[in-house]
């Protein structure tokens, strides 16, 4: 077989080495395959058949390893996750396509290591070949950023219909032992359990802290990184997410970012589990959010005020539904819907303003809020002021889904620096509102031209409910009710993605 040169870099000349070599089936041991390894894909050619060689993309491929079995032989196993079109699926999906070969090799010395050496060379050459490169200077791969010390799991084992476990037992950890990621899995046990890990830990331990949960659970992690005395290094530690909850917004969103048709559930779940292992690790925009007690939240998904917190927070109710629940909640808040009374203001994103001539004068140095002022002053005059009036919701998006399922901000991307700001004011009709969410499902609601929906793009904005009662969310999480402004940072954090 021939020897790949053992110098071969990433971007060096030996970037289309190739192997070749002769393999049995490892199922049958009857049908002998030749392998060919390039730089793109593994061949392998049926020797006993006239059929067409098969080229498997090496794109597509999250791992290779070898192994002995248990006749002694030499085995190579490579681990391919190809786009498939599948029965009654949206469009092609990632499904698991693993391939197992005997290694035919013959050896006139005694040495019984002889075939497992050369089978763990074509498994360290697939794993090589099959790294994604960046096509770009600001992302860089997550296996470059990775050292020997594995990967932060954590998992809420609660979320969405509770099914976070089994998806991590049945699927993700298979995933990370195929991709060679070493890993350790934290259970939360209650709310703000994830803040309080990662406020503490050491995380020159972790390559990465991943989450299997809703966004909830990342909410809580951001949040953790952000009260650390050693945030500005803190927040730079790269970012997963893995859907395990009811809407998986985030999970939807990274997936959305690799332009391939929308998939669901465990298609999702497969989908992100691949990115992660493969992906690149490239920057995220963190919202400071302020509101009016002082507090100060820092946000990576949403924050919504009117129907769609109201509908995210009473389908708490209908948890076991999984994704169901937001439907149902819908249905009954459009049966009886209210509207607020309010006002909003917002930096357009085309404003050239660097900061706000008052400055927010706090004693909190994190990521410094230069476009806001304090709530009590009003807004500085390149501002857009929105009349008061009353409101069915304002949505402020961070990325481009609201749940897997609706394609809220379809132009959106995780490091745009923009506030996507929608807002649906009195007397749209029950049935408008409704449309206009199914169309929410293609990302074509703004088509509609429906005069009571406006979309902004911003930089900071600033909402001041006047109606005594209702609900304010941020990344579905409830937060206090009252005045708050917003300001993106672009960038600040990090996010394993496409």
């Amino acid at each position: 077989m021939d020897e790949p040169d053992a110098a071969h870099q990433r971007n060096g000349p030996a970037a289309g080495a190739r192997m070749h070599g002769q393999f049995t089936d490892a199922d049958t041991g009857r049908l002998t395959h030749a392998l060919t390894l390039s730089d793109s894909c593994l061949t392998v050619q049926n020797i006993s058949s006239p059929s067409p060689p098969e080229h498997l993309d090496l794109r597509d491929c999250l791992g290779s390893r070898a192994h002995r079995g248990e006749d002694q032989g030499a085995y190579l196993c490579v681990y391919f996750y190809p786009c498939r079109r599948r029965w009654m699926a949206w469009g092609p999906v990632r499904q698991r396509d693993e391939r197992r070969f005997r290694l035919a090799l013959s050896t006139d010395d005694n040495d019984e290591d002889a075939n497992l050496r050369e089978a763990e060379r074509w498994a360290r050459a697939i794993r090589h070949n099959s790294a994604r490169h960046p096509e770009h200077t600001h992302v860089v791969l997550f296996s470059e950023v990775r050292r020997p010390c594995g990967v932060m799991v954590l998992v809420n084992p609660q979320s969405g219909r509770g099914q976070a476990m089994a998806f991590y037992n049945g699927h993700i950890q298979r995933m990370f032992t195929e991709a060679d990621i070493p890993h350790t899995l934290f259970i939360t046990e209650r709310q703000n359990h994830a803040r309080d890990l990662v406020r503490s830990a050491d995380l020159t331990q972790w390559d990465a802290l991943v989450v299997l949960s809703g966004d909830g659970l990342l909410f809580e992690v951001v949040n953790g990184l952000m009260d650390r005395p050693d945030w500005e290094k803190a927040i730079q530690t790269p970012l997963g997410i893995l859907p395990g909850g009811s809407g998986n917004a985030l999970a939807a969103s990274v997936h959305h970012y690799t332009r391939a048709s929308p998939v669901w559930g465990e298609d999702l779940l497969t989908s992100c589990g691949f990115l992660l292992c493969k992906g690149l690790v490239s920057k995220l925009d963190l919202i400071s959010i302020r509101l009016s007690s002082g507090a100060r939240l820092f946000s990576f998904l949403s924050l919504a005020w009117g129907f769609v917190a109201d509908v995210d927070i009473e389908s708490e109710q209908f948890r076991q539904l999984g994704a169901l629940r937001f439907l149902l909640s819908t249905l009954l808040r459009l049966a009886s819907l209210r509207v607020y009374q309010g006002k909003l203001a917002f930096l357009p994103a085309e404003s050239e303003r660097q900061s706000a001539s008052a400055g927010f004068s706090t004693a909190d140095s994190r990521l410094p809020d230069h476009l806001l002022v304090p709530l009590e002053q009003p807004v500085p005059q390149d501002w857009t002021l929105v009349e008061e009036q009353e409101f069915v919701l304002v949505l402020a998006m961070f990325q481009s889904q609201l749940d897997e399922e609706l394609l809220a901000a379809p132009d959106a991307r995780a490091d745009d620096g923009l506030i996507h700001l929608f807002y649906v004011t009195a007397g749209i009709s029950r049935t408008m509102l409704l449309l206009l969410f199914r169309a929410m499902q293609s990302g074509t609601h703004l088509d509609w031209g429906c005069s009571h929906l406006v979309y902004r793009r911003a930089r900071a904005l600033r909402l001041e409910p006047l109606s005594t009662a209702g609900v304010m969310t941020v990344d579905g999480e409830r937060v206090e009710y009252g005045p708050l402004q917003a300001q993106v940072h672009r960038g600040a954090a990090r996010l394993i993605s496409a």
